[in-house]
């Protein structure tokens, strides 16, 4: 499928993760329609993914739920495009390398060993994200 970002690279094809605390597993599909990592009760109307392992990891460790986060090597199924909930409100571009698409995401593997942030470092993340609902802002959608 063709996207504004399927331009290969001087080092060959990107890799693209997800993060997350759902249990999946190769093949299994990232759809729309399903819960949200970041909002229980709000259904996805985009599946996000990114390009780096540590956007990835902030995924795994801020997704709600139980147990261990996972970090799962994805491909997009269809047309994708830059996440503009960090690209144009947060960093201008895209240093992230976050993106979304309503197609799914198709599970092609498991990071398998993978370093958090650091526990500070965590907290204040959080800490970040209650002040901002704490004021009404959508956080993460």
């Amino acid at each position: 499928m063709t996207s504004p970002h399927d331009e290969p690279t001087n080092d060959g094809p990107t890799t693209f993760y997800h993060g997350t605390k759902a249990d999946l597993r190769p093949g299994d599909l990232i759809a729309v329609g399903h819960k949200s990592n970041f909002d229980i009760l709000k259904k996805l109307s985009w599946v996000y993914f990114t390009a780096t392992l540590d956007a990835a990891t902030w995924g795994a460790e801020l997704a709600k739920g139980e147990g261990r986060g996972h970090i799962y090597i994805v491909e997009p199924t269809g047309e994708w495009f830059d996440d503009p909930n960090l690209t144009d409100k947060k960093f201008p571009g895209n240093p992230t390398k976050s993106y979304r698409s309503r197609a799914p995401l198709r599970i092609i593997g498991e990071v398998a060993e993978w370093q958090g942030h650091a526990p500070e470092v965590l907290q204040a993340m959080l800490d970040g994200l209650e002040r901002l609902k704490q004021q009404g802002a959508e956080i993460i959608d």
